[in-house]
């Protein structure tokens, strides 16, 4: 995978940058799996990378294609979250029942001690980014 651009948003850098090492590549992993997995998904257009409760969030401002997806450590590994009143996680887990563990309606929990399914994620984050176009489809 090829690594984006340099974080324009001084308090995302911030945020990637108060994190060990360890975790801070972790969620530079993710952040490249989001930004490409966009960039590759027609109709989502330009991410917007800022801050929600603290959290480094990814927003389709322009085309409001998607929910926001968030990424943030979570104890030894890291997360991605997004919004508990869609039903996304319920649609993961329907997916990928076994390929990743999650936290309530709101999380797909990645540990650090495992490999990710690449794949598999980046499905996850489509269906994201995606959610609002989806349903005005139907």
């Amino acid at each position: 995978m090829k690594r984006n651009s340099s974080i324009e948003n001084p308090e995302v850098a911030a945020v990637f940058a108060s994190h060990p090492a360890q975790q801070r590549e972790r969620l530079l992993a993710l952040r490249e799996l989001i930004l490409n997995t966009a960039a590759a998904t027609p109709g989502v257009g330009r991410i917007e990378e800022t801050l929600k409760w603290g959290q480094i969030s990814y927003l389709t401002p322009e085309t409001k294609s998607g929910t926001t997806v968030r990424i943030d450590a979570e104890g030894d590994g890291a997360a991605i979250f997004v919004n508990c009143q869609t039903d996304l996680v319920q649609r993961f887990r329907a997916l990928y029942p076994d390929t990743f563990s999650y936290g309530g309606e709101r999380a797909v929990l990645l540990a650090a001690d495992k490999p990710v399914d690449e794949a598999a994620l980046g499905h996850c984050v489509a269906l994201a980014l995606t959610y609002h176009a989806a349903k005005r489809r139907k």
